[in-house]
This record gives C-alpha cells, sequence and structure tokens, in this order.
C-alpha cells in the first residue's frame, strides 16, 4: 500500500484513505462519548489495533528511507486533520523514530499543542506519552523547560506540562519537577488540568508515598478536591479516608462545592 518512492505528502493522503476505509459504524463503540464539550472531532471508530497496524504498515514501507524529519512531514499534515484517528496515525508513525529524536523536536509538539491540533485529552496524552516523554527520558536537561509550559494561556500545553513528565518520573527522575509544576497548577480552573495533576502525583506518589502524603497534607487547602482523589488512588484505605477528613479550607471548597 505504502510505496517508498511516493512522497510524504502522498502518503500522508493515503493514510487518510486508509482510516476511512476502516470507518465502522458507531454500533456500541461510539468514541464520541469519552469527549465532552464542543471539540470539533471526528470520530471513525477505528480500534487501536488496525490503527497502530496501519502505522507499522507506513513505517515498514519507508524502512531506511524515511528519517524522523521525514515522520514529522507526514504527522505534520495528519496532526492538522479534525479527526481523533488521523491524528492519531501520525503520532504513532513518529513514535516508530524515537531513537532519532532531537531536542528540536521539543519545540515543535509544543507548537501542535498550542495550535490546537491536539484539542482534546487523547491527542495530547498521546503526544506526551509518545513523543514528548521518550525525548525526556534521553534528554533529561530539557525538562525545565515544562516549568513554562505550565503558564501557557493554551489549556493541552498545561496539561501536557506535566503529563509530559510521567515517562521520565516512571524512569526513576522529574519527580522534584512534578511537584514544582503541580503547585503551579493547582489553582486552574480547568478540570482536565486538575485531573492530569493528580494523575502524575499518584505517578509521583509510587517513587515515595510518604513524600507525597506530606505534600497532600501540607497543600490541602490549595489542592482541588479533583486533584486530591486522583493522587490519593494508590494509598491504602484507611490512609485514603484519613485525608479525606483534611479541613480542606474556603478555597477547596469553593471549587467543589458538591463534595
Amino acid at each position: 500500500m505504502f510505496h517508498p518512492q511516493k512522497t510524504v505528502a502522498a502518503s500522508a493522503a493515503e493514510a487518510r484513505s486508509a482510516i476511512t476505509r476502516l470507518a465502522r459504524p458507531t454500533g456500541n463503540f461510539d468514541a464520541s462519548r469519552y469527549f465532552r464539550g464542543d471539540h470539533g472531532l471526528g470520530f471513525y471508530n477505528v480500534g487501536t489495533v488496525p490503527m497502530r497496524a496501519l502505522a507499522r504498515s507506513i513505517h515498514a514501507a519507508q524502512r531506511g528511507r524515511w528519517r524522523v524529519i521525514d515522520a514529522m512531514a507526514f504527522a505534520d499534515v495528519l496532526v492538522a486533520d479534525r479527526y481523533l484517528e488521523v491524528k492519531s496515525v501520525g503520532i504513532e508513525v513518529v513514535a516508530r523514530y524515537r531513537r532519532d529524536f532531537t531536542p528540536a523536536l521539543l519545540g515543535r509538539w509544543k507548537r501542535w499543542l498550542s495550535a490546537n491540533y491536539s484539542a482534546n485529552w487523547a491527542t495530547t496524552d498521546a503526544i506526551c506519552g509518545m513523543l514528548i516523554g521518550p525525548l525526556l527520558v534521553s534528554h533529561p536537561r530539557l525538562a525545565p523547560q515544562l516549568r513554562a509550559w505550565s503558564r501557557h494561556r493554551n489549556m493541552w500545553v498545561r496539561r501536557a506540562s506535566i503529563v509530559g513528565l510521567l515517562p521520565l518520573v516512571r524512569h526513576g527522575g522529574g519527580v522534584d519537577l512534578v511537584y514544582e509544576i503541580a503547585r503551579t497548577l493547582h489553582a486552574d480552573p480547568e478540570d482536565l488540568i486538575q485531573k492530569a495533576v493528580g494523575w502524575a502525583l499518584r505517578e509521583a506518589g509510587k517513587v515515595d508515598r510518604p513524600r507525597l502524603e506530606r505534600y497532600l497534607r501540607a497543600n490541602v487547602r490549595d489542592i482541588p478536591r479533583t486533584t486530591f482523589r486522583y493522587a490519593i488512588e494508590r494509598f491504602p484505605p484507611m490512609t485514603r479516608q484519613r485525608l479525606l477528613n483534611l479541613p480542606s479550607g474556603p478555597r477547596l471548597q469553593s471549587l467543589t462545592p458538591n463534595l
């Protein structure tokens, strides 16, 4: 299907056509149920397995011919598409060049985020988990750049500022930075940011659970309840209950009036 002699643009067009052929009726699975709000996304309801198989076939066809710069040019076309699965194939193909990732790519991926090509949690998290995270694992000196991302006007850049650190945390680094960025993001009113911060704190807690508990106790009046609940999910039930019973303070209560 994907012939090496074709241009990157032609390969991107062929990939888009291949995804449309894989489209399936909503049936019992409707991807739109997982995305709230007016996101403008389209869905072909293509499952993860066929999507990854397609990415593998594209990579195999271009093996030895494409470099990471070519994969990025291919993905530049696809991530701008409104269909979730089209975006995903572009990201999946780039991820297969992770050994060749260079620091300059971090700025490219930030532009995808700030241009709202990733204007949904799934695409943002895929960029973080498959691209930004592996780059930071290979080049941890880049991680402090995410401090500035946490103050960005674009919500998806802010989400990436902490979700992008998770692969590094799982490799034993970046924990101090997670706590630092979490403090910056606690005041963020967006639900998807509060959930992301709680997720990141939970991962940091796997490295050092006593530190997470100390942090939660010391900052309970500043941490939104959504974040707090996500962060304590891996604690034993009795510890979770004790933490939930801590006095939360006026600001936290105002963020969570139905708690």
